[in-house]
């Protein structure tokens, strides 16, 4: 297990930078989820923690250990990546076998059959053993990808999106068997994506990252429930949340004067213009409710219906139960939870209520 901690790093290719002056501490034992955009850094943070990379600044520290000028090797850490790292001439036991096989490790024969038979039930690979990995579909590679980080049993796991080529329902359950596995090693996982349903449901914490800043830091509740910014808010939560120009007037939340006005009973604030935000589920789609709108779209998701709304030039996301009958043009009426509003500043994006954890 280990505490992993990034200080002041700041990582530079060339002309563009990577990482600046990011900040970051992982407990021992913490299942931390890097979420993010494509090309905000993520994979670059992996690296550097892995001894792949240096910091062009700061230092990468593990148990309170400056490792900036330790190798990979030294570092006792599995990276599993996108791309798979296996050897397509050997068998999937074989490929599992390889790393315990190096002249540093020299594990014991009955010690490999032991940690590879581990790896596989876990993964549900134990059919695959004697077969060539080229002969194996895209997830069943990543599967053995995984599993050959997890018979090394490192002091941290380091995950660069590893279950984005697997089909959903794979995907799904690796999400639930990656966790357990996480909570019975009771190991450091970092785990990177830029798919925040993996993160909320796998993370202890979540750090969002930006163009090489770390926004914020926080549990999945905080993350989705007190966002820093507009840039967080919109992008964690599926679907997204709603963000609407407006101003507060008289208590009233005024998008567009007459056909979308309001109720505001969230943080105190002067009247004045704001970004009004609020989750779809705070959205309430009811007869008699004060506004007017015409249906967008409808997107079905079994256990609930998406409508998207419009009115007064603005789509409305609002989630309602799969029962309600509703088509495409059908004129219906909707209001929302006023103490669920956020307000962020127009010209900063910042969540004027935010509480920092």
């Amino acid at each position: 297990m280990a505490r992993i901690q990034l200080e002041n790093i700041s990582k530079v290719f060339g002309s563009h930078t990577a990482l600046e002056d990011l900040d970051l501490d992982v407990a021992d034992g913490e299942f931390f989820v890097l979420l993010g955009p494509t090309g905000a850094g993520k994979t670059t943070t992996l690296r550097l923690i892995a001894g792949l990379e240096k910091p062009t600044v700061g230092r990468v520290k593990i148990n309170d250990i400056d490792v900036n000028e330790w190798g990979a090797a030294e570092r006792d850490v599995a990276l599993v990546l996108q791309q798979y790292s296996l050897y397509p001439r050997l068998t999937v036991r074989e490929n599992l076998a390889f790393p315990l096989r190096s002249r540093i490790r020299r594990t014991p024969e009955p010690e490999i059959a032991e940690r590879i038979a581990y790896a596989a039930k876990t993964l549900r690979i134990e059919h695959l053993l004697e077969r060539k990995t080229d002969r194996l579909s895209g997830g069943e590679m990543q599967r053995v990808s995984i599993g050959r980080a997890i018979v090394r049993e490192p002091q941290v796991f380091l995950m660069d999106e590893p279950l984005s080529n697997l089909d959903a329902k794979l995907r799904e359950a690796l999400r639930v068997e990656l966790k357990d596995l996480q909570m019975r090693l009771k190991t450091t996982f970092i785990f990177v994506t830029h798919d925040q349903v993996e993160a909320m449901t796998m993370g202890d914490r979540i750090g969002v990252l930006n163009e090489g800043r770390i926004i914020q830091v926080g549990k999945p509740h905080e993350i989705y429930n007190n966002p820093r910014d507009t840039f967080v808010a919109s992008f964690v939560g599926s679907p997204a949340i709603n963000l609407f120009p407006g101003q507060l007037t008289a208590g009233m939340a005024v998008v567009a004067p007459k056909t979308f006005e309001l109720p505001f009973v969230g943080q105190p604030a002067g009247e004045g213009a704001y970004t009004f935000g609020i989750r779809p589920e705070d959205v309430r789609v009811e007869s008699g409710a004060p506004v007017e709108a015409k249906v967008h779209d409808i997107e079905n998701h079994g256990i609930e219906k998406i409508l998207t709304l419009r009115v007064a030039g603005q789509m409305v996301r609002a989630g309602v139960p799969a029962r309600v009958n509703v088509a495409v043009e059908d004129s219906i009426r909707f209001g929302w939870n006023p103490g669920k509003v956020i307000l962020f500043d127009p010209k900063t994006g910042l969540n004027l209520g935010h509480r920092a954890a």
